[in-house]
């Protein structure tokens, strides 16, 4: 099973800006894409960015402009968050969907980093 492991959470105020890093270690014969998304409680994890192997990006509706995902090192994913506003607290996840084997189709996530914007 591929571990994930998250960094750049904290507390920031509107209009600041954080980095999100992750990196993904256990075999992995191919990534298929790597992200991000987002929960508040009572609501469900949504679709912040992601990136896949072939580098298409895709974001959420919300995100217009202000967040950029990329995954420059190898089995690592990074989200650069600008212009942060306090509807964006939330715990963020670090998603992965990888192959094992020329067939094999798994998907592992992170335990979560909080993101707290104060206006």
């Amino acid at each position: 099973q591929v571990q994930l492991v998250e960094s750049g959470g904290g507390s920031v105020q509107a209009g600041g800006s954080l980095r999100l890093s992750c990196a993904a270690s256990g075999y992995i014969f191919k990534i298929n894409a790597m992200g991000w998304f987002r929960q508040t409680p009572g609501k469900q994890r949504e679709l912040v960015a992601t990136v896949t192997s072939g580098a298409e990006t895709n974001y959420g509706d919300f995100v217009k402009g202000r967040f950029t995902i990329s995954s420059d090192v190898k089995n690592t994913v990074d989200l650069q968050m600008n212009d942060l506003k306090p509807e964006d607290t939330a715990v963020y996840y670090c998603y992965i969907r990888y192959s094992t084997a020329l067939w094999s189709d798994n998907s592992s996530w992170g335990p979560g980093t909080q993101v707290t914007v104060s206006s």
